[in-house]
């Protein structure tokens, strides 16, 4: 699998158009945007250069990007109709590419590997070695929040880190309802968990959550009363610090099918999550297909309460 390695740029311009009898707000409405878009690309820019990712058209095994509508990442590559495939995450610098795989030869839940040297990236191969130590590099919190006395000894599942380190848990309760809470760090200590409010921790259960680096909005699972699978939704951090409404990403997120484990690149560009079914077979014996979806991360944005 070999891919091109020429660089990437930003093309931006800004038409202001001033009719007759315009007002001065409606101008600094425009200029005000125009700054806030400038602003976005030369943070984005400054995150790639921070972490040198792979050129833009490498970044992702030379696929080409969706738009606004999900597909299937990577087909025949990362997805595949023979086995499912659940977990999938890159490492920071995005230099690495892990994914698990169960069903046919793999008996049980195997992590598989893809590394970006030399301007290409390697073929997707088993993880011989401890995979703890993998883990570390693609889930660099990890051996952190094992550490924290804070959280020693609680059912949390998991966990999702912001960039100055405020951590968003969950659990799964006896009910099978869980619920999410967070933790700041304060003063260089860890406060108690503070339960998140019950729009956030509605429905039968709350799982695999999100967060935005700079904690502007906060993504999870979770299956609402009287539905049968689970659904990605969306909060938005308000101007007051509180968390907004529970948002479903809509139907061309969330289907009839379990959507779960909702994640932005590092670089910010694309969504990712998991979209599979339970099916059934002639005997009456069920198994599960599925595979990551990706899409623009524009569809976040485009819910944002005006």
């Amino acid at each position: 699998m070999k891919l091109g390695a020429s660089g990437y740029s930003y093309n931006l311009s800004l038409s202001i158009i001033l009719t007759k009898g315009e007002n001065m707000k409606t101008t600094k409405l425009l200029i005000l945007t125009f700054v806030i878009s400038l602003n976005t690309i030369f943070a984005q820019e400054k995150i790639e250069d921070a972490f040198s990712f792979p050129h833009l058209e490498d970044r992702y095994f030379g696929q080409k990007t969706p738009g606004l509508i999900p597909e299937i990442f990577a087909p025949g590559i990362v997805s595949t109709d023979e086995y499912i495939e659940s977990l999938f995450t890159f490492t920071p610098d995005m230099k690495e590419f892990y994914f698990n795989r169960i069903g046919g030869k793999y008996k049980e839940t195997t992590l598989l590997v893809m590394q970006y040297k030399n301007n290409r990236w390697s073929e997707p191969s088993v993880l011989s070695t401890d995979i703890d130590k993998h883990r570390e590099r693609f889930d660099p919190h990890w051996l952190e929040f094992k550490s924290l006395e804070s959280f020693k000894g609680l059912p949390i599942l998991g966990f999702t880190v912001s960039s100055n380190r405020t951590y968003y848990v969950y659990f799964l309760e006896r009910d099978g309802k869980g619920h999410m809470s967070y933790s700041r760090l304060i003063n260089g200590k860890y406060e108690d968990l503070q339960k998140m409010n019950n729009e956030i921790n509605s429905g039968l259960y709350k799982a695999h959550p999100f967060i935005a680096p700079d904690e502007s909005y906060l993504m999870w699972d979770a299956e609402k009363e009287g539905e049968n699978t689970p659904d990605i939704y969306v909060s938005f951090r308000q101007k007051d610090g509180s968390w907004g409404a529970a948002i479903n990403m809509g139907d061309k997120i969330n289907t009839a099918a379990y959507e779960q484990r909702p994640r932005v690149t590092p670089d910010g560009k694309y969504l990712f999550f998991w979209r599979g079914d339970k099916k059934a077979r002639e005997d009456g014996s069920s198994y599960w297909v599925g595979s990551p979806y990706w899409v623009d991360a524009r569809v976040i944005e485009n819910l944002r309460p005006k």
